[in-house]
């Protein structure tokens, strides 16, 4: 498959290089995603600019379920991909789990009970752009405002982010996992 827009060649400017070394691990080549964006050195800066990859008030793994849980419901293989390939391992999901929140429900046996709830949340704001009061509650008796706020920007962004990838039709990555058959 070839990407509707082609990405940036190096050299690019200090500024989106320094962004880049400082992304991704030594050795590896930018994403497709991140030179594609490069095309445009004022949109690379603001979806940069707008990253939560940072420590926040969530835990890696919260953090890594909400990413996770939203490409797929997306259908972003591409971005699925490239945060389980570097994350599910650091955050102990397993293929159970891989396979659950790409084909699954909230109410897999695999997953715990904060973790149901960060499931659900996703599915609901995936299904209505809302968290319902029941479901706010529930989050509430977990998480900080602060924590609240993060879980909704994070979703909205990886949101955006399958957007991109999707309608880019950007090439998956050669070392990014691809979503379980459905029968795991």
């Amino acid at each position: 498959m070839t990407a509707r827009i082609a990405p940036a060649i190096a050299p690019f400017s200090e500024e989106v290089q320094a962004w880049l070394d400082r992304t991704m691990p030594a050795g590896e080549a930018p994403l497709a995603l991140f030179t594609t964006l490069a095309r445009d050195e004022r949109l690379f800066k603001k979806i940069f600019a707008g990253g939560l990859i940072d420590r926040g008030h969530l835990t890696l793994r919260q953090r890594e379920i909400v990413i996770a849980r939203t490409t797929a419901l997306c259908h972003s293989e591409y971005e699925w991909g490239v945060y389980v390939s570097f994350f599910a391992n650091r955050v102990g999901l397993n293929e159970e789990q891989l396979g659950s929140l790409v084909h699954g429900d909230a109410e897999d046996t695999c997953w715990n009970a904060g973790e149901r709830v960060l499931i659900r949340m996703c599915d609901e704001l995936h299904r209505t752009c809302s968290v319902s009061d029941q479901l706010w509650t529930e989050l509430r008796a977990e998480h900080s405002e602060q924590a609240m706020l993060e879980l909704l920007m994070l979703a909205g962004f990886y949101r955006t982010i399958s957007y991109l990838t999707n309608a880019l039709e950007l090439p998956l990555e050669a070392f990014g996992a691809r979503f379980p058959p459905k029968n795991m």
